[in-house]
């Protein structure tokens, strides 16, 4: 097993991944100190090493403290340089040495572990025993002569890359001896450590420390800017939109191949983007596999076979040999694998490493056919998604093709001051090596910049839409702060929270002038967004303005129409506020009736669906215009309902939390109002995570809340059973479960029905028509069903904690006693982390930063609903590359909003090509 230090180095190395959120290890680092400090001292055989110790645990002691990212950067940065010997140590190092030599009893030769496993296993075979006494191969073969003598080291300036120093090779059969052993001299500075020096913390089979040997690439190299014309510009970026033709080898097959995967332009082809990476210098032997690992294998198809599952469903199963043993792989319901993996086939894997049946397998791992050419350049090697017709050879030699002659073509629109303050590459180093890295910190350092760019120009474009939007006027409806006491008082029998007159403060000072709101509103489930709403739709109404909000479903418009209705019934004076409702379930001559006082201005308040952006619907004055679960409307959508009055202002609600960083560059058009305090009295839903062999027990509880006279959602991931997909689908379990429930009235819910027949689902639920409810995201979002009681989560690891947390606000709003069952079908350990923060809080607004940190942005980033893919490359998004964006995207506004000034002609051009392709960004 690896030491105390090299599995400090892999923490260290991951924290640094997850940008120092102090997430790489659990509790983190500061509570994991302790563990490691107690076991490194037990494997420690000098007193620099227990000095070394000593020093490190204090850093990861004082780590959770540090609030600042760099310094905690720094923190990381400082420990893995003392740990390699990249870092010299501090003069205090000395004490701590002279204290640990008088603590230790002198020893000349201490035994180590490995020497205590070989006496107490004499019959172990001589060849592990040899394999465990070899020199590490950076040390190299040492020639006879130098085997019996120590050999000095070099001089420093003479290893300017940090090899290791050759040492004496040890005795075989002596007590202690293992690679890199006593001999030789020791470093000066009072603990340096070498590679070998931290080899001799191993409590294992030595083997190759898992740090690299050539130094990370901490900031990327710039060149000079190429000095273009604004046409030469103009030419050179029109020139991406010509057709992928143009790139030697590409005939008409080929063209229709790459149309086929999205690929029409040069851009296209730029941006096409490997699915992963096989680093043919890590290649795992098949012999040396342990489980929980992920690994990358290179071997040959020995057998190959389809085998039938339980309902039927067909996998493939294969064996791979590499010559030093074979490993058995199986896809889950991929049985059309049988035509291209045949026996005989040489095979890349790459993926996780399982163990079943005492058996070391992968499942589902990432494949591709071996290429010799590719072992032939060892390297990294991109791997695209292809087509059939076209093999991964072919793909790659026209991908590099173009990206040789295009990455220096394109200009570098960003201006060079912002890349020197972000310390980014430059646009044609950064595709170079986001199709064919030299290494993966060139990887990382071309991803922060394709990254870097995207959220770049979103929030350029965005910033530029709210400018817009805002330089034509809006009604002002404006009232004072006593009147607007008073009114909250007569509008809700009981108190408002300190979050929502806070927000109610924000929104009164936004519509109180005319320059138009624009804000987002947030709020977790149940913490009481309508109020707000029906507060603002008050004070409209007080001005002598109409106003609108609009629902995606018909039966939650129906919930807003009575709720808001009531509330606005209780404005003081005679003059109640007319509120309305139109769906398109609404009968033909109520509809009419509708549109008639509505354009003559007697409906105050309209309450809808998607039939309000009908072009008949038309507003004699409205001046506020409200979207609740704004996600699931369309961009273009929310323009049209803006469009129903001259400029209203406009709030949009959700009820999914996203984190601020996040929120802030997403709705950069947007300002940000957060009701983050839940109502007095609300009881919290009970959350379990469960294994699928409880099931039974499940069911068991379920029908004892329903025969308490309570109702029950069950949720499934999928409608309809996938062959790509391992999990269960709605409709195949609808008719299970009818036989379950078979006392019980049991509906089902899916996207895929009508949205009438949703309401009507739904309504019928509400009503109590049914005990049982089985539906699928769907019910993600919606209506109240007071005696709702359990939620029953299948297959849970499939969804974002943001929609397990939307799931579980479909219960618990009634006063009852709730429960959220979470079946957790996953072996995955990150996925059991994020079912289990679940247990752990009902606050969403924790839940999204969790999943962000463990799951990058995904879902949260959908939530603009443009109906495109907002962003490419979002596992390698984090909070700290998002606010860098976020922060030079207001620094280029602020100086120049109409990016007007020359070094921003390319930019302005750019933003513009984005804004084409993009509707939601106009």
């Amino acid at each position: 097993m690896p030491s105390a230090l090299e599995t400090l180095v892999k923490i260290l190395k991951l924290e640094r991944e997850k940008s120092f959120q102090n997430t790489a290890v659990s509790g983190g680092l500061s509570a994991y100190s302790a563990n490691w400090s107690a076991q490194a001292h037990g494997q420690a055989r000098k007193p620099e090493h227990h000095a070394l110790v000593d020093e490190i645990s204090g850093i990861m002691l004082r780590y959770d403290s540090i609030e600042d990212p760099d310094q905690r950067r720094s923190s990381v940065e400082y420990m893995l340089g003392r740990i390699t010997g990249r870092v010299p140590a501090p003069p205090e190092a000395a004490a701590r040495v002279a204290e640990w030599a008088a603590r230790l009893p002198a020893q000349s030769s201490p035994p180590t572990e490995d020497a205590q496993r070989d006496e107490q296993a004499p019959a172990e075979r001589p060849e592990k025993r040899e394999r465990r006494e070899r020199p590490p191969r950076e040390a190299g073969p040492a020639p006879a002569a130098q085997q019996q003598s120590a050999r000095p080291p070099r001089p420093q300036q003479d290893n300017p890359r940090g090899q290791q120093q050759q040492r004496p090779r040890p005795q075989q059969g002596k007590p202690g001896g293992r690679s890199g052993g006593e001999g030789g001299e020791e470093r000066e500075g009072g603990g340096e450590f070498s590679s070998l020096d931290v080899m001799e913390f191993r409590s294992g089979t030595p083997g190759r420390l898992d740090i690299p040997v050539r130094p990370k690439l901490t900031r990327p190299p710039r060149q000079p800017r190429r000095a273009l014309s604004e046409a030469e510009a103009a030419d050179l970026l029109r020139g991406l939109a010509s057709s992928v033709e143009v790139v030697r080898g590409i005939g008409p097959a080929k063209v229709e191949q790459l149309n086929r995967l999205g690929i029409f332009t040069i851009g296209d082809m730029l941006t096409f983007l490997p699915r992963r990476y096989d680093d043919y210098t890590q290649i795992s032997l098949i012999s040396r596999l342990q489980a929980d690992q992920i690994a990358t294998v290179i071997g040959t198809v020995r057998h190959a076979e389809v085998r039938v599952a339980q309902r039927g469903r067909k996998d493939f199963f294969m064996t791979v040999d590499d010559g030093s043993a074979t490993l058995n792989v199986m896809f889950f319901s991929q049985h059309y694998l049988i035509s291209s993996l045949r026996p005989g086939t040489q095979v890349v894997l790459h993926g996780p490493t399982g163990q079943f049946r005492e058996r070391i397998q992968m499942t589902n791992p990432e494949w591709d056919v071996l290429d010799v050419d590719d072992l032939q350049a060892i390297g990294i090697v991109p791997v695209y998604p292809l087509t059939e017709g076209l093999n991964g050879k072919s793909m790659r030699k026209l991908m590099k093709r173009a990206v040789e002659y295009w990455a220096e073509q394109v200009p570098d629109y960003v201006p060079e001051a912002t890349l020197e303050r972000a310390e980014l590459a430059d646009l044609g180093w950064a595709y170079r090596n986001l199709h064919f890295p030299e290494s993966f910190d060139h990887l990382e350092h071309a991803q922060r910049r394709y990254v870097f760019d995207q959220l770049l120009l979103m929030q350029l474009a965005i910033l530029d839409s709210r400018r817009v939007w805002q330089s034509a006027p809006a009604h002002a409806l404006p009232i004072d702060e006593g009147d607007l006491a008073a009114l909250t008082s007569a509008l809700f029998p009981y108190a408002l929270t300190g979050a929502q007159q806070r927000v109610i403060t924000e929104i009164r000072a936004d519509i109180g002038s005319t320059r138009p709101m624009n804000r987002l509103l947030q709020g977790d489930v149940g913490s009481g967004k309508t109020a707000v709403a029906a507060t603002a739709l008050a004070i409209a109404s007080l001005n002598g303005r109409q106003s609108v909000i609009m629902a995606p479903t018909g039966i939650l418009a129906e919930q807003h129409f009575r709720s808001i209705g009531q509330s606005l019934a209780n404005i003081p004076g005679p003059q109640k506020p007319e509120v309305a409702l139109l769906t398109s379930a609404l009968p033909a001559a109520q509809r009419a009736d509708v549109l008639q006082r509505l354009a003559e201005g007697s409906i105050h308040v309209l309450v809808g669906t998607h039939a309000l952006l009908e072009d008949d619907v038309v507003f004699r004055d409205l001046a506020l215009a409200i979207i609740d679960e704004q996600h699931r409307f369309g961009v273009e959508q929310r323009g049209k309902l803006r469009a129903k009055g001259g400029n209203p202002h406009l709030l949009v609600m959700t009820a999914t939390p996203i984190p601020r960083t996040l929120a802030l560059t997403l709705y950069a058009d947007l300002d940000l109002s957060v009701i983050d305090e839940m109502p007095p009295g609300r009881v919290p839903v009970r959350t379990k995570v469960v294994e699928p062999a409880a099931m039974e027990r499940i069911h068991d509880f379920v029908k004892s809340r329903v025969d308490a006279g309570e109702q029950a959602f069950i949720v499934y991931p999928l409608v309809e059973a996938s062959e790509s997909i391992e999990a269960e689908a709605a409709l195949e379990a609808y008719e299970r479960l009818r036989q379950v429930y078979y006392r019980y009235r049991v509906g089902l819910l899916h996207g895929r029905m009508k949205p009438a027949e949703k309401d009507a689902v739904m309504t019928a639920f509400r009503e109590r028509q049914y005990d049982v409810l089985v539906t699928t995201s769907v019910a993600e979002v919606g209506v109240d069903i007071p005696n709702a009681s359990v939620v029953v989560i299948n297959n849970a690891s499939r969804f974002g904690l943001a929609s397990l947390h939307q799931f579980r606000g479909r219960v618990g709003r009634g006063g009852l006693e709730s429960f959220c069952f979470l079946i957790n079908d996953s072996t995955d350990q990150t996925a059991r982390d994020r079912l289990k923060a679940m247990e752990l809080t009902n606050d969403g607004f924790r839940l999204a930063e969790i999943d962000w940190k463990l799951r990058g942005p995904g879902d949260l980033v959908g939530t603009r609903q443009s109906g495109q893919p907002v962003f490419k490359l979002m596992e390698a998004m984090n909070p700290l590359l998002v606010e860098l964006a976020q922060r030079e995207a207001r620094t280029i506004y602020a100086e120049d909003p109409l990016l007007a000034l020359p070094h921003h002609h390319l930019l302005a051009q750019r933003v513009q090509m984005l804004r084409d392709e993009r509707a939601d960004l106009s």
